[in-house]
């Protein structure tokens, strides 16, 4: 029962080809292509105040250095928040369930950050590890400390991303199991759990659009602390 539970998260393949990579360019398909006419649709009117109002959020807490990621940074929002959203639909994969590709994401921005305040800035970037005033006994440990945690915040983005999106996908299988089967047996109960199990929708609704905010701010936040 359990590898059956686990198989949505195994990446889909026809002939022995990953369909991985076409569940990851799909969300692209869904965007429409802007043109250069006066009077646009509504589609694409709503595409550019949702796009400007991200990039807004996006940029809030950087200064002017930091606006040159707006791109990236609006970009990766998107492409996050289109997949974990399709990834909630019927007979669909969810390719952030899977951690080596947001491992894939974090690592390469992450080190671009920091990358980015070494070469820039490299005795403010280097006086992060230390805190001031710090006594001479701890300088060492804190040192160590400091340094551990820096290393392992790609890691922690990952497996904060894979973590939410993986337990959310288990509970609504889990309970549309529950109604299914109970269906037959205790209408009322399975009533019950259908009405948990949309509430729970609804929530994972919401845990896939927080999620892909929290990947991309936490992000921003590195970046400002290098720039």
């Amino acid at each position: 029962m359990n590898l059956t539970f686990f198989d949505q998260f195994s990446s889909p393949s026809f002939l022995g080809i990953p369909l991985i990579l076409i569940s990851m360019t799909f969300p692209a398909l869904l965007l429409p292509s802007l043109d250069n006419r006066w009077i646009t649709n509504r589609l694409s009117t709503l595409q550019l105040w949702f796009i400007n109002l991200v990039t807004k959020q996006l940029m809030m807490p950087l200064d002017k250095k930091g606006h040159k990621w707006a791109l990236i940074l609006t970009s990766l929002m998107i492409f996050l928040l289109l997949i974990n959203l399709l990834g909630l639909l019927p007979y669909t994969f969810t390719p952030t369930t899977q951690l080596s590709m947001n491992l894939a994401l974090a690592f390469p921005l992450w080190l671009a950050t920091l990358l980015t305040g070494l070469r820039n800035q490299p005795s403010t970037s280097l006086a992060h590890l230390l805190p001031e005033g710090t006594p001479t006994p701890l300088i060492p440990a804190l040192i160590l400390i400091e340094t551990t945690s820096l290393l392992i915040r790609p890691l922690a983005l990952g497996v904060r991303l894979t973590a939410n999106l993986t337990a959310g996908h288990l509970l609504i299988q889990l309970i549309s199991t529950a109604t299914t089967t109970l269906f037959s047996t205790m209408p009322l109960v399975s009533l019950l759990t259908f009405v948990v199990l949309f509430l729970l929708t609804i929530l994972e609704v919401a845990v896939a659009m927080i999620q892909a905010y929290v990947f991309v701010l936490l992000l921003s936040l590195y970046l400002q602390e290098n720039i």
